[in-house]
């Protein structure tokens, strides 16, 4: 069967999708999806995967796609990160027969992503991506696709989808912010540049960005003319976002626990999906935020998401009144639309205001600096030097370690070739040769094994060449015998 593309593979095997589950590192797992799907959702992707584990170990392999095939799950997109054409190739090959795309993440603006050299900062590297996604175009039975961030200027973005598009991209997702827009810094989405982009390209595209209600889907395809809108914060806060309902929290966890035990996953993610969906409860209810981040199981979950829901109805009168005092106009008291029970967007805070000199330029760490943090550190970073008093974090005692001359990790300070063990242990090999600062006694062991065949007369006859059949492989397999 020929590979559809284009608008005709989003109409026939995507069925039209314009309501779209984002892909979540841990957070759109089957049973979230299973979930989404129920109320609107019409398309998903997997959580991001990475391209070079995945195509290495077979258990990352089994325990985030193969284990959770189910025919309910479709459409299905599965999200790689990845750097190198080959890699990113071979895990697609591995996972096109459990989804209906597969797509290259060029949008993460995490550390984690600049770390490993994927996502949005390969936005600049327009040569290795051009041979990503054609090698991927020619090498797949399904079609490719692409997620992206924008770049500050309308036309290098235009110019960036098109690129894609002629590499063989079959369909785009567009969020309108730029990489260095995330967290306190997010912003708005630009729909300006979506809506550029949708009419300089002949895919259908997604947009992503700005999306807390149904309304907010309806308008955005309105104005930038795409084909369909995808959620990741609005999904998680209320999964009913496509249905344009903003139903009772507890509705939507106990559901969500019950496809959870159909479809096991970490416990982490259930508690990070409960925190998100009460948490404007938590906000009130303080003492049972801190027993939902200790419970240990599945059940002690459960039992602390029933307790808010008590708590709730208990505080708010009967549930009847309470639901029609909302519809009669009744707005709750602080600045949250709705009672803070019922499932609604969380409004990121922006930050504080501050001089037009600074502003544009303050950092994160900034902004923990002007919440409390000690002497500049984090959060996360506080929480370490508790567990360790005597850790620090200046980078100047930090110890220096020199890189391998090949890949860049660090080297050993004893290799006779100034190289990191893995690049060693292939060097010493290649050559047949030894290096103490590594353990690597290759010479050494040949050298011993062909002591050994002089005193093995049925074998003095035999020629020893390291490198050919019956060299040095055949001469260590039976001096280890």
């Amino acid at each position: 069967m020929p590979k559809l593309q284009g608008f005709e593979f989003w109409s026939r095997t995507l069925g039209g999708a314009r309501h779209v589950v984002a892909p979540m590192v841990d957070q759109s797992e089957l049973a979230w999806r299973l979930l989404s799907r129920r109320h609107g959702a019409q398309l998903c992707y997997t959580p991001m995967l990475h391209a070079q584990v995945f195509v290495r170990d077979a258990n990352y392999r089994k325990e985030n796609l193969y284990c959770e095939v189910c025919p309910e799950d479709r459409p299905l997109i599965v999200q790689f990160c990845a750097n190198d054409p080959e890699v990113f190739v071979q895990a697609a090959l591995l996972a096109q027969d459990y989804c209906d795309a597969i797509d290259l993440n060029l949008g993460c603006p995490q550390m984690i992503a600049k770390r490993g050299h994927y996502g949005a900062f390969l936005q600049e590297e327009w040569d290795l991506l051009q041979r990503m996604i054609l090698l991927a175009h020619e090498k797949l039975s399904v079609p490719v696709t692409c997620k992206i961030r924008v770049f500050p200027e309308i036309d290098k973005t235009v110019r960036y989808a098109q690129m894609l598009e002629k590499a063989g991209c079959q369909l785009l997702t567009v969020h309108g912010r730029t990489k260095e827009q995330k967290g306190p810094m997010a912003g708005t989405a630009s729909w300006e540049h979506i809506k550029a982009v949708r009419k300089a390209v002949g895919i259908p595209v997604f947009a992503n960005g700005n999306i807390r209600c149904l309304q907010d889907v309806e308008r955005c395809i309105q104005d930038t003319g795409v084909q369909g809108v995808m959620s990741a914060e609005g999904n998680l806060h209320n999964p009913a976002l496509f249905e344009g309902r903003s139903p009772a929290v507890w509705e939507l966890a106990e559901e969500y626990l019950q496809i959870v035990q159909q479809h096991p996953c970490p416990l982490s993610y259930v508690r990070a999906h409960l925190f998100k969906l009460w948490h404007h409860t938590l906000q009130v209810h303080q003492q049972l935020r801190e027993e939902l981040a200790k419970v240990k199981t599945l059940e002690g979950v459960a039992a602390v998401s029933q307790a808010l829901k008590l708590r709730c109805q208990a505080g708010l009168g009967p549930l009847q009144e309470d639901m029609s005092r909302q519809q009669e106009g009744v707005r709750p008291a602080g600045d949250l639309p709705a009672f803070h029970w019922i499932c609604q967007p969380y409004i990121r805070p922006g930050p504080k205001e501050g001089s037009k000199e600074n502003s544009g330029s303050r950092s994160k760490r900034a902004l923990e600096e002007e919440e409390g943090s000690v002497d500049g550190l984090s959060k996360n970073k506080l929480k370490k030097q508790l567990r360790n008093p005597h850790k620090t974090f200046d980078p100047s005692l930090k110890p220096k370690y020199a890189k391998c001359d090949q890949c860049g990790n660090p080297k050993g300070n004893r290799c006779v070739f100034n190289l990191c063990r893995g690049c060693c242990k292939k060097r010493a090999f290649r050559e047949t040769a030894d290096c103490p600062g590594h353990g690597l006694l290759f010479k050494t062991k040949l050298e011993k094994s062909l002591a050994w065949k002089e005193t093995q007369p049925g074998l003095q006859d035999q020629q020893v060449r390291p490198g050919t059949p019956g060299g040095f492989s055949e001469v260590m397999g039976s001096a280890l015998a």
